[in-house]
């Protein structure tokens, strides 16, 4: 599949995978002003997200041959890559299946381990709203405030909102990303070991990664690093993005 994608920059190549409901617009201020100083950074949608292309087919091997098709237009032999939540699972499993086309590796604020359901809620507020219904995103916010109280995350979901006649439509695939949502919290899981530099950032406000979790990442990833933002949640290269940018850019640039 043919994947929308971004390009800041000049220099070795730098991918940026988003995460769940996320798009490649989540990190133009990073990708702009931080790592296209230093590299041909691209940020991309992944598909069933943002302006990519849907399709009922939505695992981790899937999403890893969009990546490598990416690459191949680019003319991309191997690059970095930094992946956020789903997209650091997808990271994993690009490293893990294809690793001779990774470079150095970061993982923001997941782990391999399966996880439990977060996002139950947010699939049901969202497949209950009618957005063609309704003419301005703050009718939708209203709407959307009933089930999701925190305002900074119905913001982030609305910017998958796109102008569609007189009212509005999600840019999400919703039904094919609900069916895959069991695989896309289980585990990454693999026979073989990714040999390369890996750098693990979590939130210290977040509970998706512990440092206790780090025995079973280097089962996987055995020279892998973690760096804790202790002032960061889960969104964290959004909450402390000069710190992300900072520990990410040195990993980057000199390694572990």
């Amino acid at each position: 599949m043919q994947l929308f994608r971004q390009s800041y920059g000049e220099g070795p190549p730098l991918l940026i995978i988003h995460g769940l409901f996320g798009a490649s617009g989540n990190w133009v201020t990073l990708a702009r002003n931080v790592y296209g100083k230093h590299f041909r950074t691209i940020t991309l949608d992944l598909r069933n997200h943002g302006r990519s292309p849907h399709d009922d087919a939505f695992s981790y091997a899937d999403m890893s041959d969009d990546v490598l098709l990416l690459m191949d237009d680019e003319g991309i032999e191997h690059a970095h890559i930094l992946g956020h939540s789903m997209g650091g699972k997808l990271a994993m499993h690009l490293a893990l299946e294809h690793p001779e086309v990774v470079d150095r590796l970061i993982v923001a604020d997941i782990g391999p381990q399966h996880y439990p359901s977060r996002h139950g809620q947010l699939f049901e507020a969202m497949e209950s709203l009618n957005p063609e219904f309704y003419s301005s995103r703050e009718e939708i916010d209203v709407i959307l405030s009933r089930d999701i109280p925190s305002a900074p995350v119905r913001q982030f979901l609305m910017k998958n909102m796109q102008r569609e006649g007189e009212g509005y439509a999600w840019g999400l695939n919703l039904p094919a990303i609900r069916q895959a949502y069991p695989e896309i919290i289980g585990p990454i899981e693999s026979w073989e070991t990714f040999d390369g530099e890996t750098l693990f950032v979590r939130g210290g406000k977040s509970d998706y990664l512990l440092e206790s979790d780090m025995p079973r990442i280097r089962a996987l990833f055995p020279f892998a690093d973690m760096v804790t933002l202790e002032d960061a949640g889960h969104w964290l290269h959004a909450e402390s993005p000069e710190a992300f940018a900072r520990v990410t850019l040195e990993f980057l640039l000199e390694g572990r």
